[in-house]
């Protein structure tokens, strides 16, 4: 059993000191310049700066609908492209501007909240999937919603 372990670290021993060359020898010099030069290009990417991120309705009525437009500038250096938005909630529903939106240029997103059935406090996240480096930015609604029945929440009398 030990001749076995010695055998086992000698040969252990003898590939780790084999492969002791000099690998900087191996490295061809015109590769290694093109992959410098493509590693010091970076990617242009759109930049998807809101007005605003968060946008607060105040006291509603329960029942309204209720929206605002939250606009953005592509302050990047590609067309921006804004693939997804999706709310926490099936009361809210963003719709937006569908089209590239070139650096320098505004975009919007229309957000709706139907605050039927949704008393009180509210707070809402839209969530959006585009071509910026992140992939992905948020924003928010919220509102203070008037029950329409103002015995909503209280015990039974």
């Amino acid at each position: 059993m030990k001749k076995l372990m010695f055998a086992l670290v000698a040969l252990a021993t003898l590939s780790f000191t084999a492969c002791k060359e000099d690998a900087s020898a191996k490295v061809d010099e015109s590769k290694k310049e093109i992959a410098e030069e493509r590693d010091s290009k970076t990617q242009a990417y759109p930049v998807m700066e809101f007005e605003e991120q968060e946008f607060d309705f105040g006291t509603v009525e329960e029942g309204e609908v209720v929206e605002h437009t939250f606009v953005f500038t592509n302050t990047g250096d590609a067309p921006l492209i804004v693939s997804n938005a999706v709310a926490t909630c099936g009361c809210t529903v963003p719709t937006w501007t569908k089209e590239a939106i070139a650096p320098g240029d505004k975009g919007e997103m229309l957000v709706k909240f139907n605050t039927r059935g949704k008393p009180n406090q509210q707070m809402k996240a839209v969530r959006i999937t585009a071509n910026t480096q992140s992939g992905r930015e948020t924003l928010r609604i919220k509102a203070f919603v008037n029950p329409q029945n103002s015995n909503a929440g209280s015990p039974v009398k």
